[in-house]
């Protein structure tokens, strides 16, 4: 009888029917022992799949410190130029300390409005590295637009005459968590009233930790600027190296206040030995013998022998006379 797959089974046994019209066959059983094994073996195989420990997956660990960088505007998704060069030029000033980057997810187009979407997600994910990586510091920075945004995310109140959905000042106690913020061709108050938005103004607690670079001549940055070209030039001009400079000493500064001092007594100073324990405690002072009465002293002399203490002894009377024998 022929199956269609050239197989077919009879009576324990397996034959193959061959085309010329005959078919050979072989012999097969199954014993009981052989279906215990094979019901035992897929039990144990059912029971290591569901008793096998499952990849547990583990959050990545907190970097030493994070730069949250907003792109410029036009510019592809992610860092951007700038950005790009001033994180390589970071990475080889914070030694063997780990460092992650954060784009701000944000459009960066010339409808400058949608900047308001940049300063929501840059404060968002500072909040969050805050609250999950509490020693973790954070720089801020942005090119361009970028910078509009990284300022914005600083201030201390939200600008008057702002229509959007603009997030609200972050809590003062985040400010500890930012180390440095770098700014690179931060549109001037000329640049952002000519596109009717309100001037970027740092916020109070990141003004001393802030840095703004702007190439001269810059038309973004430079309230007298005149060229667009010089606004492309930060890494030609060497101001990505000295915002990267910069940042780094913020950096170990921050991360040398984090380090406790040794309690006092605990560590000897270098320079003073510790004293030696005693191996007894300490005999008292003798008390000064006091001057005997009477004795002069004398640069010549030796000095006269000491009276005894206590009462003068009396006098030994003579013996009495013998009288005369009889």
């Amino acid at each position: 009888m022929h199956d269609g797959g050239m197989y077919r089974r009879l009576s324990g046994r397996r034959c193959v029917q061959h085309a010329l019209g005959f078919a050979v066959c072989q012999q097969w059983s199954v014993r009981p022992r052989h279906i215990v094994g094979l019901t035992g073996a897929a039990a144990v195989a059912i029971w290591a799949i569901q008793f096998a420990p499952l990849p547990i997956a583990q959050a990545a660990p907190c970097p030493d410190a994070e730069v949250v960088f907003a792109r410029g505007t036009t510019e592809a998704p992610g860092l951007g130029p700038t950005g790009d060069a001033f994180v390589d030029a970071l990475r080889s000033r914070v030694g063997a300390k780990s460092l992650a980057v954060y784009a701000v997810d944000y459009p960066a187009t010339t409808d400058f409005p949608t900047a308001v979407v940049g300063i929501t997600d840059a404060r968002t994910h500072v909040l969050a590295t805050a609250a999950n990586c509490p020693r973790t510091k954070m720089v801020l920075g942005g090119f361009s637009q970028g910078a509009a945004v990284a300022g914005f995310v600083t201030a201390d109140a939200v600008p008057d005459g702002v229509s959007l959905d603009v997030p609200a000042p972050m809590p003062p106690e985040v400010g500890s968590h930012v180390a440095a913020v770098v700014l690179f061709g931060k549109p001037s108050t000329r640049f952002m009233h000519a596109i009717n938005d309100p001037p970027v103004t740092i916020g109070s607690q990141y003004v001393a930790k802030a840095i703004d670079l702007c190439v001269d001549n810059d038309l973004v940055c430079d309230s007298e600027g005149r060229s667009f070209s010089a606004h492309t030039q930060y890494v030609e001009a060497g101001m990505v190296d000295q915002g990267a400079a910069f940042v780094a000493n913020q950096l170990q500064a921050s991360w040398a206040a984090d380090v406790p001092p040794p309690a006092a007594g605990t560590v000897p100073s270098p320079l003073t030995p510790p004293a030696p324990l005693p191996l007894s405690a300490p005999a008292a002072p003798a008390s000064p013998a006091s001057p005997v009465r009477g004795a002069a002293p004398s640069p010549h002399l030796p000095p006269a022998p000491l009276t005894p203490p206590g009462p003068a002894a009396a006098p030994v009377a003579p013996p009495p006379p013998v009288g005369p024998l009889a």
